[in-house]
């Protein structure tokens, strides 16, 4: 089962930085947990989306947004551990959540110019796993989310100009899952529930001075899927659902500056190559659906649909280096405050990641 499980980290690695639904960013994998024996990965990903759109005045024409996606990197990094035959420990860390925006480049008469948003998290997951017998296995554990965010809006002719700066919050959820195997084949089925995150943000606003805010990281349900289906060949198949509905920013100074219509569920389908002892590759297709409502001038996107490719070299027996690329073609939006058009927009992710067994 190794040699095949092997496949899936590069496909992992072309993932990186999921231009998804919300402010979805690592997809909480806890794949780590799977590997064989005793395991160490770190990992690093670079994503770069162009994200630009127009704003049409009934009197005055067009103007453009400019590109109004910050890149960003992503820092992960996993340790994994057998206790006993029976039992097995992991240590996850990723950056579950983000957003980076700055309409510095708009134009000077475009609603939203110069208006800038950056949402930052690192989570921790402490999770043990327990095998039932051979084929069933159940795992569980607690996760640690550390938050900051800051916003700064120009006036318009609805509200002043406004501004907003959280405190750095630490805040915990849990996550449960079961998991089906059959070693022989590479076959296995894993299923993980995240719960919401709630978070108590102590704020800075400019129109309201100091004040307390709540905000929830939405709750979530993970599904991966794998299986050998010729020598040397696996299929995987993933899925996540991801309750976004339930998260709402709504500051006192700034009613509703966040908000979401729909939940998302986003999907990964991809083949993975072993063509030698120190060499596979894979290829994947992501999608999620474009709900078709408008959305936020903080996050001007609907679905997306995405190709990965991925590459894994083992260096030695134990040591690997793995690296992936994807292209997304990301959703048209139109924005709910103005009604700006977004469209023809993509973005452009790299990865690499160092793994190392023992």
């Amino acid at each position: 089962m190794k040699t095949q499980l092997t496949l899936a980290a590069a496909i992992a690695v072309g993932a990186t930085g999921a231009y998804a639904g919300g402010m979805d960013r690592s997809g909480q994998s806890i794949a780590p947990l799977f590997e064989d024996g005793s395991y160490v990965e770190l990992s690093f990903g670079n994503v770069n989306p162009t994200v630009s759109g127009v704003f049409t005045h009934p009197t005055f024409g067009d103007f453009a947004s400019g590109d109004m996606a910050s890149t960003y990197t992503m820092f992960g990094a996993a340790y994994k551990r057998d206790l006993s035959d029976a039992l097995s420990m992991a240590i996850i860390i990723d950056q579950p959540f983000g957003a980076d925006v700055d309409y510095g480049d708009a134009d000077a008469n475009y609603p939203f110019a110069t208006a800038s948003a950056k949402v930052s998290t690192t989570g921790v997951s402490a999770i043990l796993r327990y095998k039932l017998n051979d084929n069933f296995a159940v795992h569980g554990g607690v996760r640690a989310l550390r938050s900051h965010g800051e916003v700064s809006l120009p006036a318009i002719p609805s509200a002043p100009a406004y501004t907003l700066d959280t405190s750095n919050e630490t805040d915990y959820s849990y996550l449960v899952g079961a998991s089906y195997e059959i070693p022989d084949i590479a076959l296995r089925a894993a299923v993980t529930y995240n719960s919401k995150t709630t978070i108590n943000f102590d704020t800075t606003e400019s129109t309201e001075g100091s004040q307390t805010l709540e905000v929830i990281m939405p709750e979530s349900i993970n599904f991966d899927f794998q299986t050998g289906i010729a020598a040397d060949t696996l299929l995987m198949v993933s899925a996540r659902y991801a309750k976004w509905t339930q998260t709402v920013i709504d500051p006192v100074g700034y009613a509703e500056l966040v908000s979401y219509d729909d939940d998302t569920i986003s999907y990964s389908l991809g083949l993975g190559r072993r063509f030698s002892e120190k060499l596979s590759a894979s290829i994947s297709y992501g999608f999620e659906k474009s709900a078709g409502t408008p959305t936020g001038n903080l996050g001007p996107t609907d679905g997306y649909k995405s190709v990965s490719i991925g590459a894994k070299y083992n260096v030695s027996e134990n040591t690997a280096i793995s690296g992936g690329l994807r292209y997304v073609w990301i959703g048209d939006a139109t924005t709910s405050t103005i009604g700006s058009e977004f469209t023809d927009n993509n973005a452009v992710g790299f990865g690499l990641k160092l793994s190392h067994s023992f």
